[in-house]
């Protein structure tokens, strides 16, 4: 029987009893007994950050691409399909050859402990290193400084706004934070730094001062706006006068300016950085869902999607939400049991009438939907459960037929409902 990329994943989930256990010991060996791919690669540009860094990865590659050139781009974690992880110059990875990769990386590990993510991150560094392309851009998984992806001599770090999260893995203080987060910053090698809390700031400059990298921070060698409906970028070089990012919400700005000081330092032209405000997708970012099953079951409502999970994502969705244009906007809320679930509901409660919790499907660390609608309630927001999705979507529309809908809460949750709209 032919084995399928599915298949091999399966297996590798079993190779390490813990999903995360940060160390880059077992990434240093299997990339040996691949010959060193991390050696290979057109060169890097590495994005780490606790939000902004996939936005701001669309927004480099959609530049470098304005500008006529071909990227590999590597990103966590997948929605719909492993795929969607591991960009060849500009294409998803087709299935052969990805599972040609697992299986060259599965067999080279010899059975020895590995997580999965380090075992994939190895198969994306493979691919890249065997396809030819002008520009990798890798994100980092969790935190940095322990990062699998942090195997590299990047021509160009960035590093975006870093907030709590992960605090089982990372620290519980912004300054532990912050520096496993600088742990992506290389001796000598220009860091691009995305709006900070001072404290993380602080953390970030030290870092780079003893490594010798050079900074480009905001507010100080780049500031970026909005104005009358378009968005203001200055820098040494001068200013630009751009449309507004195609991803919505005012962080964009801000993970714009990020990606448009990266391509300025990569010598980008005004075309190439226009290009990357309106050529950049980023799926499950405030995404309004168009066409599919869910779409026709809603009607005449509106249905959005956005995998944001965090204290400042919520706040950031609120700000988006706040904007859009007057409607009743109505939540179907699925979230992890290690989120601050208070932290992303509380800046919510004003913009939403209510909110239904449901259960992730098939996600062993689901917050129950029980535990989901006591959070709703605790922070002023009415709130029910409902058995799934199609459910909750249903009881919505019985009371509101025109409402604007948005699911959100989680990027499984997200990838969950690109799979079953898809």
């Amino acid at each position: 029987m032919t084995q399928t990329s599915d298949a091999i994943l399966a297996r590798m989930m079993a190779l390490h009893p813990k999903i995360i256990d940060l160390t880059l010991d077992r990434v240093w060996r299997l990339l040996e007994a691949l010959d060193n791919p991390q050696e290979k690669l057109p060169p890097v540009i590495h994005l780490a950050g606790t939000n902004g860094k996939g936005s701001t990865q669309a927004m480099i590659r959609a530049g470098l691409e304005g500008m006529g050139k071909s990227v590999h781009a590597y990103t966590s974690p997948h929605l719909a399909r492993f795929h969607e992880r591991i960009r060849l110059a500009g294409e998803l990875i087709l299935e052969q050859h990805l599972t040609e990769i697992l299986d060259e990386c599965y067999e080279k590990n010899g059975g020895i402990d590995i997580t999965y993510f380090e075992i994939t991150t190895c198969a994306g560094l493979l691919a890249f290193a065997r396809s030819p392309a002008d520009y990798t851009l890798l994100e980092v998984g969790l935190g940095g400084r322990l990062d699998a992806t942090n195997v590299i001599t990047p021509e160009l770090s960035v590093i975006t706004p870093v907030s709590i999260d992960h605090e089982q893995f990372l620290g519980d203080t912004l300054a532990k934070i912050a520096a496993e987060k600088a742990g992506i910053i290389k001796r000598g090698v220009p860091v691009i730094v995305g709006p900070q809390p001072e404290e993380a700031m602080e953390v970030i400059e030290a870092t780079a001062a003893r490594l010798g990298a050079p900074v480009i921070a905001y507010g100080q060698h780049w500031h970026v706006h909005e104005e009358h409906g378009r968005l203001v970028f200055q820098d040494e070089s001068g200013l630009l006068d751009l449309p507004l990012p195609a991803l919505l919400g005012a962080h964009q700005i801000q993970n714009a300016g990020a990606a448009l000081a990266a391509l300025r330092h990569l010598g980008a032209d005004e075309a190439a950085c226009e290009a990357a405000m309106k050529n950049a997708e980023w799926p499950a970012r405030m995404q309004r869902l168009k066409s599919g099953p869910l779409v026709e079951a809603a009607g005449e409502a509106e249905l959005w999607l956005d995998g944001g999970h965090n204290a400042a994502a919520g706040i950031a969705l609120a700000d988006v939400l706040a904007k859009l244009p007057k409607r009743p906007t109505h939540l179907i809320c699925g979230m992890l049991n290690t989120k601050d679930v208070t932290g992303y509901m509380r800046p919510l409660a004003p913009q939403v009438a209510s909110l239904t919790a449901i259960s992730i499907p098939d996600e062993i660390n689901t917050l129950s939907a029980e535990d989901t609608e006591a959070a709703a309630k605790a922070v002023g927001i009415a709130a029910a459960t409902a058995e799934n999705t199609q459910a909750a979507l249903q009881a919505i529309l019985a009371n509101d037929p025109q409402a604007r809908v948005l699911i959100c809460g989680s990027l499984y949750l997200a990838g969950h409902i690109l799979r079953e709209n898809g």
